[in-house]
């Protein structure tokens, strides 16, 4: 929902930085496997109970995260470095919950379980819709320039970040806030499938 905005805000300073990494010769699929790897060691610091150093480095690998598609413009973008990308995020976006699974399971195991499933649900639309998409030639530039067709929504990255981030700086009411997120996406994913169903429930597969 707020993605819109933000990259209005973030854009301009991300692409200055992304042309310096450039034209020091790093690639945008060296970025982005740099910022899975600082998201799962802020996954893991999670794990272990440490949630401010975990909430530090998964804001620093979600401004690598920014930055790869940054570098890509820059120099080039390619259809591995879209798939690279997504599959990246949807390995941290299962990773991060599942630390404070990991952390306490007694405590957060069940809504822990149920946010990871909204979020597989979601994704599943996510992606079916961007073969839609493809398959019917749309584009949007709503997010910025992407690789895949993005679809908006209730819960976006802006959103799933700051709940990432009040997890951390309020772990003991993890199971309230999984659940009202996880309610947000669950809302989000429908919401897709039924624009799904408005867009293309009528339309013949050839």
């Amino acid at each position: 929902m707020l993605d819109g905005q933000m990259r209005k805000w973030i854009d301009p300073p991300l692409n200055f930085v992304g042309r310096q990494l450039a034209r020091a010769g790093i690639t945008a699929n060296g970025v982005t496997l740099a910022g899975l790897l600082i998201g799962l060691i802020s996954a893991v610091t999670v794990a272990m109970g440490y949630f401010y150093a975990g909430l530090i480095l998964m804001l620093l690998s979600r401004v690598m995260d920014g930055l790869d598609g940054a570098v890509a413009r820059a120099t080039q973008k390619t259809d591995f470095g879209g798939y690279f990308d997504i599959t990246a995020d949807f390995l941290f976006y299962g990773a991060f919950p599942l630390a404070f699974i990991i952390f306490d399971p007694a405590q957060n195991g069940v809504w822990g379980a149920v946010l990871l499933v909204s979020f597989y649900f979601n994704g599943g639309t996510f992606l079916g819709y961007a073969i839609l998409a493809e398959k019917h030639k749309l584009t949007t530039t709503k997010r910025g320039a992407k690789s895949l067709y993005f679809s908006t929504g209730l819960t976006e990255g802006t959103e799933t970040i700051a709940f990432f981030a009040a997890l951390c700086i309020w772990p003991q009411y993890f199971n309230v806030l999984a659940g009202l997120f996880a309610a947000a996406v669950f809302y989000t994913a429908i919401a897709r499938m039924l624009l799904a169903y408005q867009e293309y429930g009528n339309k013949i597969t050839e």
